[in-house]
């Protein structure tokens, strides 16, 4: 059996596809080239040689990329990846708690993923956020709640909206907002966030 071959500590067949993903990757986050080497600290000529398959790059040239590309080298190579199917078990999953507000992430942390699916528990009186928050996602993103169980207000850009269970809402994610339990019992939705979709 051949052994791969290796350049800068990249095996070939890794190399040969890494310019065509750096490429993919930085137009679905819709970043220039110049966007992006301010992001990773990798000059805009070296990112561009990269994408057109001149140059391989090093080990640490391609970290800083992935870096940049908000990926672990790994999986900008495409190291961990050996199916086109990803479990997500229940009691494994990433969760956070937060005055009153849980949730937990349904979607793994996938390379060049745009959209984020999370299930969010708020208990009585809690919420998301506070008057005055900066918008919470990347411009152009849209978000889809879909209630669970108990009601839920949405405050959007100063605007509320009342959503009991099996109500679905979808915003324009970008814009001030926050969701809110007025109930006396905890409230259970699904979020999706889906990201660059609006565009001005």
């Amino acid at each position: 059996m051949e052994a791969t071959a290796v350049r800068n500590g990249i095996p070939d067949d890794a190399t040969a596809a890494v310019g065509i993903r750096v490429r993919a990757l930085r137009e679905a986050m819709d970043l220039s080239l110049r966007d992006l080497a301010e992001r990773c600290g990798v000059s805009a000529a070296m990112l561009s040689q990269v994408e057109r398959g001149e140059t391989s790059p090093t080990l640490s040239v391609a970290a800083k990329i992935a870096s940049g590309l908000d990926l672990t080298l790994s999986q900008l190579l495409r190291l961990d990846e050996g199916e086109h199917v990803v479990l997500s078990r229940a009691g494994k999953r990433r969760r956070y708690s937060h005055g009153g507000h849980q949730y937990e992430e349904l979607t793994p942390p996938l390379p060049g993923q745009r959209a984020d699916v999370s299930l969010h528990v708020l208990e009585p009186e809690a919420m998301t956020g506070t008057k005055g928050d900066p918008p919470m996602h990347e411009p152009g993103s849209r978000e889809t709640a879909f209630v669970l169980e108990g009601g839920l207000l949405l405050v959007l850009d100063g605007a509320a909206h009342v959503l009991g269970a099996g109500d679905s809402v979808t915003f324009d994610a970008d814009l001030p907002h926050r969701f809110e339990n007025q109930g006396s019992e905890p409230t259970r939705f699904v979020a999706v966030i889906a990201a660059g979709l609006r565009r001005s």
